[in-house]
């Protein structure tokens, strides 16, 4: 193993992740049930036909976000540190094991390894990830292998990932989940509801899952890359908003296109014109394809420069991720040394 270097970390407002106090609060534990969560409104047809997106715009946009801004050395760094407070760290093979499940927990308790996090000087900061997500048959195993630590176990649920289940089967799916422990649930929605613009069917069918999860948020899983539009990915967004979806996140990562910034660019605009109306603070969560440091960093951007600090938290921002955490750990050490390792010496479980 590579000897690293002493370089304490100062991280204040100049970071962008505030102080390192700050920067640590969000890194373990769940968020507490009924704490300023959206508890919804009426559907209003009108106002969510009135949503519109002018793509041309919106790229623009989303293409200057990495280039206008530029996130350097120990600043880097700290953003880096951030990011890692924000993944729901996540596992959804079929040939997931309660063995792999402890191994990906043990990564979720130290994320960053003990000589980096010690040569970067941020011992206090008792990193952790946001959450571990696994399907509903391993949420038992997740749950005993995060005992104590205050990591809440995240499942998906609802006919994960298309969502084509029958409906008692997929509120039944959720209330398993929730009974095995599960605290926060990331469900799919009919994205045929969204096609054929049936906001109604939508609204009704979200209000119905946040009603199954009691206690444990919920999660609203659009597929973005699957609605057509950007203006159906606004609509969609507001829809779930108003049946009190507590995150609304863009993909399985099992669609030919996942996460984008442009879909999330406008899935921030909606969650600020929400918030504006109703004061209620919806989260987002990209998934699907972000499986680099710098990747993050450009979301991290976007959600500063469209939302404000307050939502650079795990309690309104995720990403859900796998291999993003090896690469995240990867520059850190780039950082530390000034070389590169390799993947494998980052293993996830």
């Amino acid at each position: 193993m590579s000897k690293t270097t002493k370089k304490t970390l100062t991280l204040d407002s100049s970071s962008g992740v505030r102080s390192a106090g700050d920067a640590a609060s969000g890194a373990a534990g769940s968020i507490a049930p009924g704490d300023g969560r959206n508890a919804g409104i009426p559907l209003d047809t009108d106002l969510i036909m009135g949503q519109r997106a002018n793509r041309s715009a919106i790229e623009r946009r989303a293409a200057t976000l990495g280039k206008r801004r530029s996130i350097k050395k120990e600043w880097q760094a700290a953003w880096l540190l951030r990011a890692v407070t924000m993944i729901d760290l996540t596992t959804l093979a079929g040939d997931d094991t309660p063995g792999r499940i402890r191994r990906l927990a043990a990564k979720a308790r130290q994320p960053i390894r003990q000589d980096l996090v010690e040569a970067l000087g941020v011992e206090d900061l008792d990193l952790r990830v946001g959450s571990l997500c696994v399907y509903p048959t391993m949420v038992s195993a997740a749950v005993e292998a995060l005992v104590g630590t205050g990591i809440p176990v995240c499942s998906v649920a609802a006919g994960f990932p298309a969502g084509l289940t029958p409906f008692p089967t997929r509120i039944d799916e959720i209330h398993r989940a929730v009974e095995a422990g599960a605290e926060e649930i990331d469900i799919v929605i009919t994205r045929r509801h969204v096609l054929t613009g049936d906001w109604q069917a939508l609204y009704d069918e979200v209000r119905a899952f946040r009603e199954a999860c009691g206690d444990a948020h919920l999660k609203t899983i659009m597929a973005t890359g699957e609605l057509g539009t950007l203006r159906n990915v606004a609509r969609a967004s507001w829809t779930c908003m108003m049946a009190g979806a507590d995150f609304i996140k863009t993909s399985t990562g099992k669609e030919k296109v996942n996460a984008t910034l442009p879909f999330g660019l406008v899935m921030a605009r909606a969650v600020r014109a929400y918030h504006a109306l109703t004061g209620f603070e919806v989260g987002i969560k990209p998934a699907g394809g972000i499986g680099k440091a710098k990747e993050s960093l450009e979301w991290l951007i976007l959600i500063k420069e469209e939302l404000g600090d307050e939502w650079l938290d795990r309690s309104l921002f995720r990403f859900g991720a796998s291999s993003l955490l090896a690469d995240i750990e990867r520059q850190l050490e780039h950082w530390v040394t000034g070389r590169y390792s390799a993947f494998h010496r980052h293993p996830m479980g």
